[in-house]
């Protein structure tokens, strides 16, 4: 069993609480019908960070709601009633698992889309005179709705190191100053794989005088966090990459909701959760992202664990362990092939399993030569055009992205390695 790792908090975890315990994968296996499908037998799946497997909980519930509950939900007859009472059922176990009131949680149609309605609201808010900070670690949803304020506003770049890729402290505390209002960036890059100090970095601009925005979506994947923990104002991620229909879900914090100007129809200004919605709901995909939680709740139950924000907590350890023990021989394999430049940390504790490779020729051509022998890879620029841009990498070239999650095997690993060594 791996050490422990940090969280992105002030303090380090262990890695489950009880330290003999290990993720039981052949049963997070069966909770996947993916994995059963003969067209994808014999496949291996590393391009998680585009989209992961949807859990058999979320897939029922849709199913249920598209035959059984498919109208105008909180009206009095009982499809009606059962289906409004299912979407209200997701918002509040997501909510409680993320730490935080049901209110404060949001859904919209993607995280580009909620990142841009937000921006919206910032741009009312802020003053001639005023700064926001965004970073060039971010994947584009969450850097370029900020870059695009109106003139009087000065947009600052927290700029990664480009020999590491790490957005560091010192880096922001210097362009730190009473105009700044908003710091914007990712718990975890989709191309960096680094996990971000959120709870330190937020405790760091609120000292400030700032507020927060974090783009969660590529951390999100590998255990829901404790978002009031982490000290975050805003806190993104897309439940499509967390076992979960194609959703963005959105916590943003009651002081700071109400202190932005509404987004939605007058007449829901006074509901957070309805806030920065403009419009309605995707009845269906609400509902079964209670589906997500119905997974957390199972997983934890079959190793003993609670329901709730128990589950959550217990889920986040059991997935994080599991990816960070079969995450290592990856990351030794790559750092040890000269033609390859692997970007972000050595190391499998602080980082997400993203892996990009940087190689003598295009990503896209790599994993080209990676399908035919049952690798399900990706290459490109991946949104990510700006930290690339900042390793000095061109985007046309790209990356080869290596992504997956809890429910990869160690032996899927080792193929990939060999048909990594195959290949290069």
């Amino acid at each position: 069993m791996p050490g422990p790792f940090c969280l992105g908090l002030d303090v380090c975890r262990a890695l489950t609480p009880d330290a003999g315990m290990t993720l039981d994968i052949d049963w997070v296996r069966a909770q996947f019908p993916a994995f059963d499908v003969p067209a994808l037998q014999g496949q291996a799946f590393f391009e998680n960070a585009g989209g992961s497997y949807t859990c058999r909980h979320v897939i029922d519930r849709l199913t249920r709601f598209y035959t059984e509950r498919k109208v105008q939900p909180y009206a009095p007859y009982e499809a009606s009633t059962l289906g409004g009472e299912e979407m209200d059922e997701a918002r509040a176990r997501l909510s409680e698992m993320l730490g935080v009131q049901g209110h404060e949680l949001s859904f919209g149609p993607s995280t580009t889309q909620n990142v841009y309605v937000l921006a919206a609201a910032v741009r009312q808010w802020l003053r001639p005179g005023d700064a926001i900070i965004v970073s060039n670690q971010d994947h584009e949803a969450n850097a370029g709705a900020w870059r695009k304020m109106p003139e009087g506003i000065e947009v600052r770049e927290w700029q990664l190191n480009p020999e590491t890729g790490s957005l560091e402290h010192e880096t922001l505390a210097d362009l730190l100053d009473e105009k700044v209002k908003l710091v914007c960036f990712p718990h975890c890059s989709n191309v960096v794989g680094e996990i971000n100090d959120v709870a330190a970095i937020s405790a760091l601009a609120h000292d400030a005088g700032a507020r927060v925005v974090v783009d969660g979506v590529s951390y999100a994947p590998h255990g829901l966090p404790d978002v009031a923990a982490l000290g975050a104002d805003v806190y993104m991620f897309s439940a499509y990459k967390t076992y979960g229909p194609h959703q963005g879900i959105m916590v943003i914090r009651e002081d700071f909701g109400f202190e932005l100007p509404n987004q939605a129809h007058d007449f829901n200004g006074g509901e957070l959760s309805k806030r920065f919605t403009p419009a309605g709901p995707d009845h269906a995909q609400v509902a079964a992202c209670a589906g997500m939680a119905d997974y957390f709740d199972a997983m934890s139950m079959h190793h003993g664990g609670q329901t709730g924000v128990h589950a959550a907590r217990l889920s986040h350890d059991l997935m994080r362990a599991q990816e960070v023990a079969v995450l290592q021989p990856l990351l030794d394999f790559a750092g040890s092939k000269n033609s390859v430049r692997m970007l972000g940390p050595r190391g499998a504790e602080g980082r997400a399993p993203t892996v990009a490779l940087e190689l003598n020729g295009s990503g896209e051509e790599a994993a080209a030569r990676l399908a035919p022998l049952g690798i399900m890879a990706g290459g490109g620029d991946f949104y990510a055009v700006r930290p690339l841009a900042a390793h000095g990498i061109d985007a046309e070239k790209g990356v080869l992205r290596l992504s997956f999650t809890h429910y990869t095997t160690a032996a899927e690993v080792d193929a990939l390695i060999g048909a990594l060594d195959q290949t290069l």
